[in-house]
């Protein structure tokens, strides 16, 4: 090992411990899922959600403070990093999860210098070393089923040897569900079911109201997603719900627009390799975020965007869309996620702040997104390649947001931004779509007003341009700024007009309160679209009426909250008979 001063081994063990508390406080807020998942205990899964989000930050800045008090020295000084980084990745070359130790010790780093000197000898812009791809058979983290008894003993075992503390409510049926829907689709052409193997990870996902059994199924060279959700029914009992083993379904279950899952991963990166087995098309950032490590989420995206930058040469450019008030937006046409940077001034007639916007973001952060908003990681100092930047958004950033800019010739350093996945804004998916795509867009849009609403989150400014369409047709809220817990909104109906004055003022006769809305008004979100404004009608004309939302907010005051399938409800198995719907 080099000889590094004591300052610097001092200061590196301080935070290898300070990673390793983090990830222990980590790992026993995840085992209790199981008690609450088997309690229904949904109000303390919440709280155990947020309280996870939060123990990262907690314990960086326990850590910074910690770092001070083991030396005199100035701890201001690079070159004293530069050798507490040596020495870190000497002291994290055997351990099982150095990359995200390595994470750890970035966010250290940020917060004493204020996310300044960003280079490689100072901390860990590249890993210390590549990714671990020795065979997953060295850990054991999935038990292999064979179908050499038939697919009702192998589902039988699987079911068996999750060991849940309370009963299954009907097994039998539920084997049955799952053999009939497995025969009718993925194994149809299997000729000889003893050829099937299934491997199924030990660890269970757990998110909001389910438990998920996650696995592979194997065979003829093709590999298949396996995933069984499973339900408490409320009375001391469990029923596998579906059986999902379509790409583009264990894709919307792991999407960036839900929760992070709570599942016991002693080796994160195991996981990650596993998961990405059946979901090929997802970054290691999107499935570390998946699982709760959206600190280390952020590393590999940094990592993988400038990779990304290295084999691309297209220039980032203002997103298409109408213009927001608050945000510029802007993106890589080769990359697909948006840039968003809040503005210095807001458009007329905006009137909250920026630090409001910032708790917005980290209000849904911390919020179940219930498959309806989109995750979102926070950046300072991000820095670009300035020859990579239109002259048009140059311009734009230079006019509306000077003050999160600095620039010279070769970089641009941008000092806080957002960073989304990109979507189809609804307008400008509805400009084309035929009447069937706008009906059916129109449906998603009021169930993602629905859902959030379930969650006790309305998003404010409903407009259609604030909303966009997933690569799967789903449709997503993506502008914050005007979102608010719904129990904090006062629903009401519109006055009845007294006289012929009142009726034709531009303005209100009445009195309305910060807090007031009238969802009668909801259709003005249409202007200009009377065909999606029908089409919504038809499906979704419940929302106008003010005890629509009334009756919402008495449900959630009163403790309920509501079940959020990331998959169609159709595709739920019949409970009172054994026998499984089609699951394409």
């Amino acid at each position: 090992m080099t000889n590094h001063s004591p300052t610097a081994r001092r200061i590196a063990k301080t935070i290898l411990n300070g990673f390793d508390a983090y990830f222990a406080d980590f790992q026993n807020i995840t085992l209790g899922a199981k008690a609450r998942f088997e309690r229904a205990a949904w109000q303390e899964a919440h709280r155990a959600n947020k309280e996870r989000i939060d123990i990262y930050k907690t314990k960086v800045n326990q850590v910074v403070k910690l770092v001070h008090s083991v030396t005199s020295k100035d701890t201001s000084m690079l070159e004293l990093w530069h050798e507490a980084r040596a020495t870190f990745a000497q002291l994290v070359a055997n351990h099982s999860n150095y990359e995200i130790a390595e994470t750890f010790f970035n966010s250290v780093f940020c917060s004493q210098f204020h996310h300044a000197h960003i280079h490689d000898s100072n901390l860990f812009v590249k890993p210390s070393r590549p990714p671990d791809d020795k065979p997953l058979r060295d850990y054991s983290i999935y038990i292999s089923y064979s179908g050499h008894d038939g697919l009702e003993y192998m589902i039988e075992d699987i079911l068996d040897d999750y060991g849940f503390s309370i009963p299954w409510e009907n097994k039998e049926r539920d084997i049955a569900n799952i053999c009939a829907s497995l025969r009718a689709a993925p194994l149809a052409h299997l000729e000889n079911e003893k050829d099937l193997r299934v491997d199924m990870l030990e660890s269970v996902f757990y998110r909001n109201k389910a438990a998920y059994l996650v696995g592979r199924m194997m065979f003829g060279g093709e590999v298949i997603p396996l995933i069984l959700p499973c339900l408490n029914n409320g009375r001391g009992g469990i029923f596998v719900d579906t059986v999902i083993y379509d790409h583009d379904s264990t894709s919307i279950i792991f999407s960036f627009t839900r929760s992070y899952f709570m599942v016991d991963a002693p080796i994160p990166s195991r996981v990650v390799r596993f998961l990405s087995t059946i979901m090929p098309q997802k970054t290691r950032s999107e499935l570390y975020n998946s699982i709760g490590f959206h600190k280390h989420g952020k590393t590999e995206f940094y990592r993988h965007i400038l990779a990304h930058m290295k084999v691309s040469s297209d220039k980032f450019v203002i997103a298409p869309g109408i213009k927001g008030m608050v945000m510029c937006v802007f993106t890589l046409p080769s990359y697909p996620v948006v840039f968003k940077v809040i503005k210095d001034k807001f458009d007329r007639p905006k009137t909250v702040t920026e630090e409001i916007v910032r708790e917005k973001y980290k209000f849904v952060s911390r919020s179940d997104r219930v498959g309806r908003m989109a995750d979102t990681q926070e950046y300072t100092n991000f820095i670009f390649y300035r020859n990579r930047f239109s002259e048009e958004l140059l311009e734009e950033l230079q006019k509306l947001a000077p003050s999160k800019l600095e620039m010279d010739e070769k970089w641009v350093i941008i000092k806080h931004l957002y960073v989304e996945r990109r979507m189809q804004p609804l307008n400008l998916y509805l400009q084309d779509a035929s009447d069937q795509e706008t009906r059916a867009a129109m449906e998603e849009y009021g169930n993602a007003i629905k859902q959030l609403a379930a969650a006790n989150i309305f998003p404010g400014d409903m407009l259609l341009k604030n909303f966009g369409v997933t690569r799967h047709g789903r449709v997503v809220f993506y502008d914050y700024d005007e979102l608010c817990p719904l129990t904090e909104c006062n629903f009401r109906k519109l006055p009845e007009a007294h006289t012929v004055e009142d009726e034709l003022s531009d303005q209100p006769w009445y009195t309305v309160g910060e807090a007031d809305v009238f969802p009668e008004e909801f259709p003005l979100f249409f202007s200009g679209n009377p065909i999606a404004r029908k089409a919504f009608e038809d499906q979704h004309s419940d929302l106008y009426d003010c005890r629509y939302w009334q009756r919402l907010q008495d449900r959630i005051r009163a403790g309920h909250i509501e079940s959020a399938f990331p998959y169609r409800r159709k595709w739920r198995f019949k409970r009172r008979r054994a026998g499984a719907p089609q699951n394409p």
